[in-house]
């Protein structure tokens, strides 16, 4: 058997391959976040998640397709940067959520403890954003 007479099975192979590889490209940057998500979800605590990371991905897929409108390149790669800005977007309005839920249940404990005349309210600085302390 020759090579001509197995180009029913070669080609189909072959564009079997490229499109598992352009789905790979696509959602590959995105597999490790899914267990990350569903971390932050299940507990409900994002301390361990820098939402710096997802700032620089954002920044990054959004100069890659304003870079695609200048000169073009491969569709998988311009899908890759969509879906990942969909996923940093997501990932970041469940990080909000969740530090925005945690800050109001401490300030509410705070508010019960003060409400317990004998009990002395202590208030630990905590750190902002910009790394400098302040009292809540």
């Amino acid at each position: 058997m020759d090579v001509q007479g197995l180009d029913w099975l070669l080609v189909p192979l072959q564009q079997l391959v490229s499109w598992g590889a352009a789905g790979a490209m696509v959602f590959g940057g995105v597999v490790p976040y899914i267990p990350q998500y569903r971390d932050i979800r299940r507990t409900q605590n994002a301390e361990g998640f820098s939402t710096y990371v997802c700032l620089v991905l954002l920044v990054a897929n959004i100069l890659r397709i304003l870079f695609w409108f200048g000169r073009h390149f491969e569709s998988p790669l311009l899908w890759q940067s969509i879906v990942m800005i969909i996923t940093m977007l997501l990932m970041l309005k469940l990080c909000t959520e969740v530090r925005v839920a945690n800050e109001l249940n401490v300030k509410r404990r705070f508010f019960t403890a003060a409400d317990n005349k004998d009990e002395e309210v202590k208030v630990t600085p905590r750190r902002s954003y910009l790394g400098m302390y302040h009292l809540a």
